[in-house]
């Protein structure tokens, strides 16, 4: 198949604006602000063909296109896109079609050979904290990574980790796909722009330029993205709830929901158009708690992913960013295995315990409000957030505080068993927004039930009770209250040092840091420290969609 060189070079070093593409699968994201789609996009779309005498002859296209260029460098008439090379630098760290990873590789050592200065990628793997051995595995993991780049045009870091858990990503893949793409009352650029407001709030630059991205790959007007005063005012008046489902939700009233629905409300939002906003916010905050939690790394073709400088020499961009005792993820070998020993002990005392004795009523409530009360340091601070983030924040002072502060101003305990997601939350959510509620609850049964009967090195181990802790331990974080449930059981299971890395992951995310993830559960594997971070991600979503569609209940009574 003949190429064309101009669909991967560019004339004189002049760029001229590309079309955008029609459809999200295309490959040819654009992670800068760039007024073109990305020069190689239709072979790029192409090489996600599930044809392989398809994508074989994209290969080659792109391969011809490339060379081409490079020969046609040598006279000095063209040259080779930074968005070109940049695609190529993702194709070659994080394809998994083996072909076309290497085939990547290949253009990136010929264009270095012949003078051009490629891109390389600034981390070694997807996270900071996880070895990427770890991470980067055959088997099942890969299976759902080729389906995710068939399907999606790329595989991002946080598929990549979340492919440690198969059967999860495959629900979280086709929830996020609905709620961004299939047919709904928002458009898609508004879409990817509600998104990025969300991740915002969480000093997320990773997924706020992942969602930019989606936003002007949708046909969203640049301006939008450089300040909120430039987006439609429709817009800018979900920044109330926004900040609110990000760091108190409680705090949400019918009131809010009025404001914004109600007959006179300008400018006015349907409730479709508002529970799909709501959803896509509260989406976005947990996701934040996962890529602060896992330590993610910017793709290769983000901002502060990449670099065209040479490595140095006093610096291996394959070094660990925390101490190499840390590099597999445990401490010293002794310790360890008696942390998870006493953990296993206690597990069966407690399920022993609960089987022999009841509490009273009175006795579980003053458990709960002993357990959501407690201080659990959560202080460190980051720098200012990039200008791509700050920009995009309203009040950015306005933070999460412990939903019981001490006083007679605390907001009163939501009990599940007056507004549950069972039997109220998931009926509403699907009549507001068709088959959103069924996805979500997938997500969540897949979290909670999700076991391979092991922990650490033990196997055959029951770890419901386990789970069942974390989960009610966050909604506790969020002053929600199950009755029958015994908060004694979450002292007991969860050491301190899992409760501040669960606190600051679900509350206040943009703290986290390798230190408080390497802390706790010192001898588990990574795969089980991700587990714990997908059970923090969907427990905090479903919290906060408890508050607002109780709010929403409330007005449409």
């Amino acid at each position: 198949m003949a190429s064309n060189p101009a669909a991967t070079c560019q004339a004189n070093g002049d760029s001229k604006p590309g079309g955008v593409p029609a459809a999200r699968r295309s490959c040819g994201h654009r992670s800068e602000s760039e007024s073109d789609a990305g020069p190689t996009s239709k072979s790029l779309a192409r090489l996600c063909s599930r044809d392989d005498g398809e994508r074989r002859a994209a290969l080659e296209e792109l391969s011809q296109g490339v060379l081409q260029c490079l020969d046609l460098e040598r006279h000095g008439s063209e040259r080779l896109r930074k968005q070109t090379l940049l695609h190529l630098l993702r194709l070659s760290r994080s394809c998994p079609l083996q072909e076309v990873r290497e085939r990547a590789v290949e253009l990136l050592r010929t264009a270095q050979e012949q003078g051009v200065q490629v891109p390389r990628a600034l981390a070694s793997g997807p996270s900071a904290f996880i070895p990427a051995k770890e991470i980067l595995k055959g088997g099942p993991n890969q299976d759902v990574l080729i389906e995710s780049f068939l399907s999606l045009g790329r595989v991002d870091h946080i598929s990549m980790v979340m492919a440690m858990h198969p059967a999860y990503l495959c629900c979280f893949l086709k929830t996020q796909h609905a709620l961004l793409e299939m047919d709904g009352p928002l458009p898609r650029h508004w879409r990817h722009y509600i998104a990025v407001m969300a991740a915002a709030r969480h000093h997320c630059s990773y997924l706020v330029q992942q969602h930019s991205a989606g936003y002007l790959e949708a046909g969203g007007e640049e301006s939008w993205l450089s300040g909120l005063e430039h987006a439609p005012a429709k817009l800018r008046s979900l920044q109330t709830l926004n900040k609110l489902l990000a760091h108190r939700p409680w705090l949400i009233t019918q009131q809010h929901i009025q404001e914004l629905v109600c007959p006179g409300a300008e400018p006015r939002w349907s409730l479709a158009e508002l529970i799909h906003a709501v959803v896509l916010m509260a989406h976005a905050h947990s996701l934040c708690s996962f890529v602060w939690g896992c330590g993610l790394n910017p793709e290769p073709d983000h901002i502060g992913g990449y670099t065209f400088q040479p490595p140095s020499l006093s610096h291996s961009p394959h070094s660990p960013a925390h101490s190499p005792a840390h590099e597999d993820g445990r401490h010293e070998l002794a310790d360890g295995a008696v942390e998870v020993e006493v953990l296993m002990k206690r597990m069966v005392e407690l399920q022993q315990q609960q089987e022999e004795e009841e509490c009273t009523q009175e006795e579980m409530v003053t458990r709960f409000e002993r357990e959501r009360s407690e201080s659990i340091p959560t202080a460190v601070v980051r720098g200012a957030p990039p200008d791509l983030v700050l920009r995009l924040v309203e009040e950015p002072e306005f933070r999460y505080e412990d939903f019981a502060p001490r006083g007679e101003q605390a907001p009163p305990t939501m009990r599940a068993q007056d507004y549950s997601w069972e039997d109220h939350g998931f009926s509403l959510l699907n009549r507001l927004l068709p088959d959103m509620g069924q996805l979500l609850d997938e997500n969540f049964q897949i979290v909670c039930n999700l076991t391979y009967h092991r922990m650490a090195m033990h196997e055959g181990v029951d770890t419901h009770t386990l789970r069942k802790a974390l989960w009610n331990y966050i909604h506790c974080l969020y002053g929600i209250r199950y009755d029958d449930y015994d908060y004694g059981s979450v002292n007991v299971l969860l050491e301190r040092s899992l409760k501040v890395f669960v606190k600051t992951m679900a509350c206040h995310p943009e703290q986290t840091t390798a230190r408080i993830y390497h802390s706790f559960w010192r001898h588990f594997r990574h795969s089980e420290k991700v587990h714990a971070n997908l059970i923090v991600m969907e427990a905090r979503l479903q919290a906060a969609l408890l508050y607002i569609l109780r709010a929403i209940t409330h007005y449409m009574r």
